[in-house]
């Protein structure tokens, strides 16, 4: 593989630091529930995979309805740590997030289980528009924890 130029590795350090921000922006949307600004962050072919999911979503927009619904009575914190992204070339990139959550049932009629956990978010990303935007995600737990309500 010929070696890049400075040119070149300037532009990945860019794309890895837009990668960052989008999942960072994750993050807070979810948890300021901007459900508006969380559709923004994915592909329109977004493909998701949380096997923990009981509405199992299969589009972005199923998947941003499914988040608001579960977290609309809820307290949720979401947190990712030191990514490892890759970019794969000029409009394709891969990432894997170390992943902490909690969520905890503030209404009576919540049907969600307050829990805590720890896992990865695996995801590939594609540059759209001149913006990177994630188009397939994965969430795999090491652990959760079911809380006392």
């Amino acid at each position: 593989m010929p070696e890049l130029t400075l040119e070149q590795r300037i532009a990945r350090l860019e794309a890895i630091e837009e990668i960052k921000q989008v999942k960072a922006r994750y993050c807070r949307y979810v948890d300021t529930k901007d459900w508006e600004g969380f559709a923004s962050l994915f592909t329109e072919d977004l493909v998701i995979d949380f096997g923990e999911s009981t509405s199992n979503p299969q589009t972005r927009d199923e998947f941003v309805a499914s988040a608001a619904r579960h977290f609309a009575k809820n307290l949720s914190i979401h947190q990712v740590h030191l990514g490892e992204v890759e970019i794969v070339d000029d409009t394709r990139a891969h990432a894997i997030w170390p992943m902490y959550d909690l969520v905890e049932k503030t209404s009576e009629d919540s049907e969600y289980v307050s829990h805590t956990g720890w896992g990865h978010y695996t995801e590939e990303y594609r540059k759209e528009g001149g913006h990177w935007l994630c188009c397939r995600t994965r969430l795999t737990r090491l652990k959760r924890v079911v809380l006392d309500d």
